[in-house]
């Protein structure tokens, strides 16, 4: 369909002169699950770009003094990991959708195409707008049709990191991806908002995809089995890569249905913003773990000062594992001497899973369905990493070079400074006494008196 076709049955969510719609900007589509440099801006208002994590940011164009926009909301391919693609909605392309990057004080036109199978809308979560563009399907705005366009115009008023997702059949667009990332820079220098040499952002999400297919089941509601960062599990997650000494913050959003403990190593932050806008200095304490609710931003920042690769993971221990059985039954401590030999006469395939923890399984060349991914992977230069899901590295290196993203590779350890194997003599460590058990038991009756 062209554009001129798509443009006559055009719904708008407000009037817009017709010389600023006389042509549709082209919609710039994703094509690589790789986390892209940062996009330098060539018009508009200066400002130091953010770089989203397993994602990209949208081009835009200037039209009149406009920054205009378009998303188109569709299904999606997108790769969760090496050996498994999941079939997602989302926009551009992509799931989550490209992030959108202006300046406090830009007029902001974004044209919204539906090739959904439903309808939908955009609500521009957390930000101030007039209320007619809002994005609420039947409250601020008809929903747009399938194969419809509709354009929202308003006016970027605060800096702050925001997200976008659909408020129509939020359960299943929801569900199935539909959401994207938001950053409104400061038009000029402020005491609330540090500057730095290194910017990140990353939408927290997660799906219940079946093992063996592609399409998520969006009814579930809280028992999935892919916890993700843009819609990427470890090892698809790509790693943070600074130079050491630099300013870092990292801006972290969450459309889950759960609440994530994200954990920084080797590294104290502090929380210095939310979807409410900059946290004042006051009330700021260092952390290294920050719980970020359901439908809430989080925005830390650190100097990275300790070279080497530390582990940024959700501190739920199972939100860093990939697929695995909710109803696996517990198999520690149990005695399978004799019974896998007879097991395998009947079922060869058969493998001992659990009896000494599941640490095994990062080894373990066990066959599994086509499109699912190994509840443990990933490889470190020490052997396997046993994670999966939400996680990944910060990489620092001194030798890093500014602007630089790339990977540096494994770290080099100096010499001395790596945990080894102990070979000599041990005393024995010190336990608790053992408590000793009461001879009787006491029983005393209400109203009774003492020594009775």
């Amino acid at each position: 369909m062209d554009r001129r076709t798509f443009f006559s049955g055009a719904v708008l969510a407000a009037s817009v002169s017709k010389v600023a719609l006389a042509a549709l900007p082209e919609p710039v589509i994703a094509t690589t699950p790789a986390t892209a440099p940062p996009l330098i801006p060539t018009t508009g208002r200066p400002y130091n770009p953010v770089v989203t994590l397993n994602g990209w940011t949208c081009p835009w164009r200037m039209n009149a003094g406009v920054k205009e926009f378009h998303l188109v909301a569709e299904p999606v391919v997108r790769e969760i990991a090496p050996g498994m693609q999941a079939r997602l909605w989302g926009y551009n392309g992509q799931s989550p959708g490209p992030t959108i990057e202006v300046v406090e004080g830009d007029r902001v036109r974004i044209f919204v195409t539906n090739r959904l199978p439903e309808h939908t809308t955009i609500h521009w979560h957390g930000q101030r707008l007039p209320n007619g563009m809002d994005g609420v399907g039947g409250l601020t705005q008809p929903q747009i049709p399938v194969g419809k366009t509709f354009v929202y115009e308003f006016v970027a008023r605060r800096p702050g990191t925001f997200m976008y997702h659909p408020h129509a059949d939020e359960m299943v667009q929801m569900a199935m991806g539909m959401m994207g990332f938001w950053v409104t820079h400061p038009k000029a220098k402020t005491p609330l908002v540090a500057e730095v040499q290194r910017d990140f952002c990353f939408l927290l999400n997660s799906y219940d995809i079946s093992p063996g297919s592609t399409t998520p089941r969006p009814n579930t509601m809280l028992d999935q089995n892919l916890w993700t960062w843009n819609s990427r599990a470890f090892p698809g997650i790509d790693t943070l890569n600074v130079r050491q000494g630099d300013q870092v913050r990292i801006r972290v959003g969450n459309l889950t249905m759960t609440n994530h403990p994200i954990h920084l190593h080797g590294h104290e932050f502090v929380v210095t913003g939310t979807d409410g806008g900059p946290v004042p200095p006051s009330a700021r304490w260092p952390e290294v773990t920050t719980d970020i609710a359901v439908g809430q931003m989080r925005q830390i920042e650190f100097v990275a000062d300790e070279p080497g690769d530390w582990a940024l993971h959700c501190h739920k221990s199972h939100h860093t594992m990939n697929p695995m059985g909710h109803t696996v039954p517990n198999m520690i401590g149990v005695d399978h001497r004799g019974l896998v030999q007879k097991i395998q006469k009947l079922v060869p395939d058969y493998m001992l899973m659990g009896e000494r923890g599941m640490a095994d399984m990062g080894e373990m060349q066990m066959p599994i369905p086509d499109q699912t991914l190994p509840m443990m992977s990933g490889a470190g230069p020490y052997g396997p990493i046993e994670m999966g899901g939400m996680f990944t590295t910060l990489k620092v290196r001194k030798d890093q070079k500014p602007g630089d993203y790339s990977d540096p590779g494994a770290y080099q350890q100096p010499p001395g400074t790596r945990a080894f194997e102990w070979t000599g003599s041990l005393a024995e460590p010190a336990r608790p006494a053992a408590v000793a058990p009461t001879d009787a038991v006491q029983v005393h009756k209400p109203g009774a008196h003492s020594g009775h």
